[in-house]
């Protein structure tokens, strides 16, 4: 994987590059589509290509894992072939689900021990084993393991899982450059960030992540319930820290608003559920604000749900008809909300760069933020 800075906004840090992978450039900065467990949840993958026009998503190992299996992805070729996704594919380590899964798994220096969310057999995973599963997965870029830290948590528990994690990545790091991949293209392995929200140890790990010299590094433990003002102050910190010339990676973030203002303080690639999510509960960001469909007041509303966005769904669909499907429980809402919000996020994106590219973005920022994150 390569990484071309293309373009730095004068008066911010914001960049506009392009990475380049196995299965195809992205241009940043970028939004990525979650697709846990090897579907973006209510899309297909036309859709996907030809309206949201996402240039990679997510799968997640600790889901791929388990279901449909290793056996399974091995014989298919890799998640690309078993899906049916031509373009680059990201997987997070599981890292995130280990931490989610506090009630069930325990944490040692050899890995994870935890018992599966669907039928309650346990399982180990360590360093070694998780860049073994990635390898399976097959995709372009696969998540160093890693402990989450919740927030709020005590500094020397912190302290503990930081150093925990760069041994963890020490092991990744071996193991990785030690195997090939099973499908004839290459891999590339992004180390994390972590140190929850104490900037000595968000300084430290940023230090540590950067003299790996990996081709990109992520930003994780944010988004997870600390204050918007806070993520932004880790983020800006570590990004001062992390090279220019690698794409950065904030995981799980965010909101519109969120993701703007990272991407001024440097960040390049972004993931979260927030639209896919918040779709199936009838939420749509849009180009002037956000849109609670349910509501009675989309009632006898015959405008398309965001004529100045684009994309199929977004303007041959009515506010009213979209009400209608949810209020039924019809399928069909979920669905063409889905493929809206991911439309408008990688909308957003692109605006993104263009204002960058234009020198004008600092500007246009300041007024999107509080456009987009209107109430309607």
């Amino acid at each position: 994987m390569t990484f071309d800075l293309v373009a730095n906004d004068p008066h911010t840090e914001a960049r506009a590059g392009v990475v380049h992978t196995a299965h195809g450039a992205i241009e940043t900065p970028i939004f990525m589509p979650v697709g846990t467990a090897g579907t973006v949840k209510a899309v297909q993958q036309r859709d996907l290509k030809n309206d949201v026009q996402a240039q990679i998503i997510l799968g997640n190992t600790y889901h791929l894992y388990l279901r449909p299996g290793l056996d399974v992805l091995r014989q298919a070729g890799g998640l690309h072939k078993f899906n049916g996704w031509d373009r680059p594919i990201l997987t997070d380590s599981g890292g995130y689900q280990v931490y989610s899964l506090s009630g069930t798994r325990k944490i040692k220096e050899e890995g994870v021990k935890f018992r599966s969310h669907i039928d309650g057999s346990q399982h180990l995973f360590s360093p070694e084993g998780v860049m073994d599963i990635q390898r399976t997965i097959g995709a372009d870029i696969i998540m160093a393991f890693d402990e989450c830290t919740p927030w709020p948590c005590e500094y020397d528990y912190a302290a503990r899982s930081l150093d925990m994690t760069h041994r963890w990545l020490k092991r990744c790091i071996q193991r990785f450059d030690s195997t090939e991949g099973h499908y004839g293209y290459q891999q590339t392995l992004f180390p994390i960030v972590q140190g929850s929200t104490f900037k000595d140890l968000r300084v430290k790990s940023a230090e540590f992540i950067a003299e790996q010299g990996r081709e990109g590094n992520a930003i994780g433990g944010l988004s997870v319930g600390e204050p918007a003002d806070m993520m932004y102050e880790m983020t800006e910190l570590v990004c001062d820290i992390l090279p220019k010339d690698k794409p950065r990676y904030l995981m799980g973030v965010g909101t519109p608003a969120n993701i703007l203002e990272n991407i001024a303080l440097g960040v390049d690639m972004f993931d979260c559920v927030m639209p896919t999510r918040n779709a199936r509960n009838g939420m749509l960001f849009t180009t002037q604000g956000i849109m609670n469909v349910t509501n009675r007041k989309w009632e006898t509303d015959f405008e398309p749900i965001d004529a100045e966005l684009g994309g199929y769904v977004s303007t041959f669909y009515s506010r009213s008809y979209v009400r209608h499907l949810f209020q039924s429980k019809e399928m069909l809402g979920p669905q063409i909300a889905s493929v809206h919000n991911l439309t408008f996020y990688l909308w957003l994106v692109k605006q993104a760069r263009q204002q960058i590219l234009a020198g004008t973005f600092r500007e246009w920022k300041e007024k999107m933020v509080k456009q987009v994150m209107t109430r309607l």
